[in-house]
């Protein structure tokens, strides 16, 4: 399968990556969310009396450690229970029910009344959502970063009322802020905290987890750092995504490299920057070798590495001839690396979200060239900007609902 991550903004919120998996052969799909920030200076409970059916349709960022309830119902959904989620109130419902649901034919078998009060506690969440009545619908986050729409953003919604609380020591503990009843030092440590979620092995298939973290480069911005090991077969992997939006301009940046202490520079390769070395007569597309942060002598190694990894090279239908050029090849870089050979190594990033070390900085570094260029229509196609608009939509969808 595959699993995707976006990050996003919410209006009138904050940042989330929504991760998105599929699955070719069974179908089957799961989406799951974590916040893109820290956890915030205090808790948030949503409280929100729902009238109509329409209510049913308010958009809910609802994270793991948030505890969802309906009074009326006496119905609860304690936090670490379930995933966070990007959702509606009815698929929050939806997902209770089919929780109830999953155990029910056991149920039956084994306590006949038991499975009976639950099968009418289920007909009343499904009458939940044609709105017989106003019900209330209860959100309580300690970590401040569940969300519950209002549509009438940013005038005040009368339905919906938002209260700011200090958290509790033991909500505190939970969250994993204090250790042995001591307070962390300070918010600025919250930026330090790896963030993990749950997937599957790119190799073997077993459950494993990826860690995630957000890392400041100096004199430059924000990104996130992912890394996956499974303990069942061993297979590591990492990734670099940009934690901010794509950039005006597109970059290109060009360093000589004229010396080895050059192969230390910090290299920050995106999914949408390509390499070139004119010199080797070498490019690498875009989406090779994925996002990553590095050293330039790290990059080269990944990009030596994927040529001697080319199927072409190996095996008895290798063609000789092919065989030898790639070898050269892997010889010329082996020589770059080790700084024997002075050779201009270019990045071009039409999102501008890729970086090279100016180690002058914040003066000019004589060996490195930055330009910043306006992105051609098919630059823009590719990376899914002709179609896209952030500004003016809500006023331009209004008509037609």
């Amino acid at each position: 399968g595959v699993t995707r991550l976006l990050l996003t903004r919410i209006p009138f919120f904050k940042e989330v990556i929504v991760s998105s998996f599929s699955c070719d052969s069974c179908s089957w799909s799961n989406t799951e969310i974590q916040s893109a920030g820290r956890i915030q200076e205090q808790g948030v409970r949503y409280t929100l009396t729902l009238t109509s059916r329409q209510d049913m349709n308010r958009e809910v960022v609802k994270t793991d450690c948030a505890t969802a309830r309906i009074p009326e119902l006496d119905f609860e959904i304690p936090a670490f229970t379930q995933k966070g989620v990007l959702t509606t109130i009815e698929g929050i419902i939806d997902r209770a029910v089919a929780g109830l649901e999953q155990d029910q034919p056991i149920r039956k078998a084994q306590d006949e009344e038991v499975a009976g009060k639950i099968e009418e506690f289920i007909s009343k969440l499904k009458q939940l959502k044609e709105v017989p009545s106003p019900f209330t619908f209860v959100l309580d986050d300690p970590s401040g970063n569940s969300f519950v729409e209002n549509p009438h953003a940013p005038q005040r919604d009368e339905a919906l009322q938002v209260t700011r609380y200090r958290r509790t020591p033991q909500q505190a503990a939970m969250l994993g802020l204090e250790q042995d009843g001591m307070p962390a030092e300070s918010t600025e440590d919250l930026r330090n905290e790896v963030l993990q979620f749950n997937t599957n092995c790119p190799e073997c298939n077993a459950p494993a987890s990826t860690n995630m973290k957000l890392v400041q480069i100096p004199h430059f911005k924000e990104v996130i750092i992912m890394a996956t090991n499974c303990d069942s077969c061993g297979h590591r992997t990492n990734e670099v995504k940009s934690g901010g939006a794509i950039e005006p301009q597109g970059t290109r940046i060009t360093l000589q490299i004229t010396d080895p202490s050059d192969m230390t520079r910090d290299v920050l390769k995106s999914e949408t920057c390509s390499v070139e070395i004119p010199e080797l007569e070498f490019e690498l597309g875009m989406g090779a070798l994925g996002g990553k942060f590095t050293t330039l002598e790290g990059l080269l190694k990944d990009i030596r590495d994927l040529v001697e990894r080319n199927p072409f090279t190996l095996g008895d239908s290798s063609m000789p001839s092919k065989a030898e050029k790639l070898q050269e090849f892997v010889g010329k870089l082996q020589e770059v690396i080790e700084g024997k050979t002075k050779t201009h190594f270019i990045m071009d990033d039409p999102a501008g979200n890729s970086y090279l070390q100016n180690v002058y900085a914040p003066e000019e570094d004589p060996e490195l060239t930055v330009e910043r260029y306006e992105r051609t229509f098919e630059q823009n196609e590719e990376l899914g900007l002709n179609d896209m608009k952030t500004e003016g939509y809500e006023a331009e969808g209004a008509p037609g609902r």
